[in-house]
């Protein structure tokens, strides 16, 4: 009984001088990421709202770092874009920015037009960031419609779709 009531006193001493959590915080990160439910239904929302348009296409969600969530290729979307809808979702995620706002500062002659010649960046409309409470949680590619600003279109659904399970 005294060797157990005196291992129960070293624990609790040694729990005491333990650093406490928010000290050890101080190393470490935390960030919101998308659940994949979320993410399919943000793809599932682009999809129909292109579809209701007449767009073959296909859609991409990406994690915060990249990663692919989702991909839904629509049956008679042309297989390129695929690449193209992953592409424009990691651009959006990688500079934290729409590439549609991407596509006139990185233009033929200005001082970042070196951008677009980088390994896998797309710089063309479709690609949205996704962000809840400020913090940057996915992005969303949609290729297929006969246009940026009709991928945007397509992207911003999806986003629309979700916004409610992103406020926190």
């Amino acid at each position: 009984m005294q060797v157990m009531f005196s291992r129960i006193l070293v624990i609790s001493a040694l729990l005491l001088i333990t650093p406490s959590k928010a000290l050890a915080a101080e190393g470490t990160v935390t960030f919101e990421m998308l659940k994949p439910e979320t993410a399919l239904t943000a793809a599932k929302a682009a999809l129909e709202r292109c579809r209701a348009e007449g767009f073959q296409a296909t859609v991409a969600v990406v994690d915060r770092f990249g990663g692919v969530q989702v991909v839904l290729r629509d049956q008679l979307a042309s297989p390129r874009t695929v690449r193209t809808a992953i592409g424009k979702a990691r651009t959006a995620v990688g500079f934290r920015t729409n590439t549609t706002d991407m596509v006139a500062v990185t233009d033929h002659g200005q001082p970042a037009a070196g951008i677009r010649h980088l390994p896998g960046v797309v710089i063309v409309g479709g690609g949205v960031i996704m962000e809840a409470a400020g913090s940057l949680v996915g992005g969303i590619g949609v290729s297929g419609a006969p246009g940026g600003d009709m991928d945007d279109l397509c992207a911003f659904a999806g986003i629309d779709a979700i916004e409610d399970l992103l406020e926190f």
